[in-house]
This record gives structure tokens, sequence and C-alpha cells, in this order.
């Protein structure tokens, strides 16, 4: 049986144990937008392992490259220190400005707000997605560190 197949039987199993009124006491728990509803990717997010130390630190290490004012948010002026919108093909031809093209990037790891802020936090929910799909530390580890330049 792969991790897949337990973690589902181990939902399941759950989910006969707690009857309906313990279902729906698990579903308001995962409903992180309040909206009374389990969508698909509050499920997932509620499903996906815990991210290993190896990991949390790696990611953490990207997000203290991002935050370049070291007030534990990365915003758009933070980006201008590290990275550069001026090439990008929406930028060349005019249909973007460069601060444009940072905000866009940002929104990537904002939560559904999109304040133009990003936390830790955010930072690493969006990465435990990321995480769930790579198998090593050592291949999630590679990634972040060839990606961010770490």
């Amino acid at each position: 049986m792969d991790a897949v197949d337990t973690t589902m039987e181990k939902l399941r199993a759950q989910c006969l144990s707690r009857g309906a009124s313990g279902i729906q006491g698990v579903a308001r728990r995962w409903d992180r937008d309040g909206s009374g509803t389990l969508d698909l990717e509050e499920f997932l997010r509620a499903l996906r392992p815990p991210m290993s130390q190896a990991r949390e630190a790696v990611v953490a290490a990207a997000f203290a490259k991002l935050d370049r004012s070291g007030d534990g948010v990365v915003t758009v002026d933070d980006l201008r220190g590290v990275y550069s919108g001026r090439t990008h093909p929406k930028v060349r031809s005019g249909e973007w400005t460069e601060e444009q093209v940072l905000r866009h990037f940002l929104d990537n790891f904002d939560s559904s707000e999109k304040d133009g802020q990003v936390t830790l936090a955010e930072f690493q929910d969006y990465y435990s997605g990321v995480s769930a799909s790579m198998d090593t530390d050592e291949e999630f580890v590679a990634m972040m560190t060839s990606a961010w330049r770490l």
C-alpha cells in the first residue's frame, strides 16, 4: 500500500468513526476561507504532509533572501533589491511596467487576499504544496537552492 492509499484509508476510517457531525467539524476546521464549504484546494492543503526541518530551513533561507528589509514581509520593494523585471516580455512590449511584473511574481506566493505582502507563513504554505510533490529532502533542497541561487 503506497502513501496515498494509506492516507486515504486513514481518512476513510476517521470519517466513519466520527459520523456526520464529526465530518462537519473537520470540514469547518479545514475551511480556510470561511465559506462554509470545503473546496478541493482546502481539502488537498489539509492532506499535505508537514515539511521536514531540512525543507523548512531552505524555504526560510529563500524567504530571507527576498526579505531585503528584514521586517518579515516581502514586498515589491524587497523584490527590486533582488530581481529585475526589465527583461520580462510584457515589460519589453510596453504592456506592463516593471512594478506590475514584480507584483505578479509576488502574487504567486501571496494568500488569497493578494495584499502585496508575503509573510513567511504564506511563503511556507506555497512551498508546502511544492514539497508534497517531491519525494526526497535532497531533491527539494536541490530545487530550492538552484531556483533561489542559495
